[in-house]
């Protein structure tokens, strides 16, 4: 058995919503310079939109990438929506990160950002 195997039989019901963070706590943490996004969707995506404050590492990039990623901040992991987001945020917990996945995902996130209130973030 090894470190991954370990990860899976250990996780609970409690852990899934531990690992998952709603927008305004990922706001908060971000602009307490506690947590950053990482937004893990495809250079084909990121160059139709993006948020400027995000790290930008595509899902399939992270294994040779994680050297570019803080260990001492909460890593908000991000796509359209969650398939990707979880996956990374699995895939980074392994490996020893605090990662979790935004709820809602970017799309959400925009909406959140929509008539001015891009001013509640300190980007």
């Amino acid at each position: 058995m090894d470190k991954f195997d370990d990860l899976v039989k250990n996780t609970s019901l409690k852990d899934s919503t531990l690992t998952k963070i709603e927008i305004e706590e990922f706001l908060k943490l971000f602009n307490e310079d506690k947590a950053i996004l990482l937004d893990v969707r495809y250079p084909i995506e990121t160059r139709l939109w993006s948020f400027n404050f995000a790290k930008k590492i595509p899902y399939n990039e992270l294994p040779d990438r994680l050297d570019e990623i803080p260990k001492d901040k909460v890593v908000v992991c991000a796509c359209p929506n969650d398939y990707r987001s979880n996956m990374a945020k699995e895939y980074l917990r392994y490996k020893g990160f605090n990662a979790k996945a935004l709820i809602g995902g970017l799309n959400k996130l925009v909406e959140r950002f929509s008539g001015g209130k891009s001013k509640d973030i300190k980007a």
